[in-house]
């Protein structure tokens, strides 16, 4: 599935991206607890994060479904983006502005590394160890590799069949819906 810029992005890695994506939205609009009694103030209590087996975990799903990869190729893809759309009208600048977006690169790269590492949290954080460890362990095995090897075409497919029924559907509801007004004196 095409995104902006030419970056490709497996349809199993923006599922789980846009349900990352929700999940994090979701936490963020939930509504702060009534502030709890003031603890000692010698040691303020932190929750416990995920622990490194549930990242390790989080991780080979990631992986496995092309996130990382996914990820990894924004920071060029934007970059290619924005040469082309800046060479355009400014060709004599290409060179100059080719070696200035490599120069800055990395920094940009080190984003793309905290939002991976950030992602693997955010899925971390959803299930537990044992929970997350099954889910790595599926991806890992012949069926779970199989899985991910039919994904694409299925999810192809189905926006085949989808894409046909939804035209028909538009055309459908269009057509019974000034059926239905013409009976009511409306010609639209």
């Amino acid at each position: 599935m095409p995104a902006r810029a030419g970056i490709t992005l497996s349809p199993l890695a923006l599922v789980l991206f846009a349900a990352l994506s929700v999940s994090a939205q979701a936490a963020d609009t939930t509504p702060p607890a009534t502030p709890a009694p003031a603890a000692p103030a010698a040691t303020p209590a932190t929750p416990a994060g995920p622990s490194p087996a549930s990242l390790t975990a989080a991780d080979t799903i990631l992986n496995t479904i092309g996130l990382k990869q996914s990820i990894a190729i924004v920071v060029p893809g934007m970059m290619q983006e924005l040469e082309t759309n800046v060479t355009r009208t400014r060709p004599e600048i290409r060179d100059m502005l080719r070696a200035t977006l490599k120069a800055i690169q990395p920094e940009f790269d080190q984003t793309a590394r905290q939002i991976y590492i950030q992602s693997e949290g955010l899925l971390a954080a959803q299930m537990s160890e044992q929970e997350i460890t099954q889910v790595a362990a599926f991806f890992e095995s012949p069926a779970g590799k199989k899985y991910v090897q039919v994904t694409p075409v299925f999810l192809q497919n189905l926006g085949d069949v989808t894409g046909a029924w939804r035209e028909k559907l538009s055309t459908d509801i269009l057509e019974r819906a000034r059926a239905e007004m013409r009976k009511k004196g409306v010609d639209f």
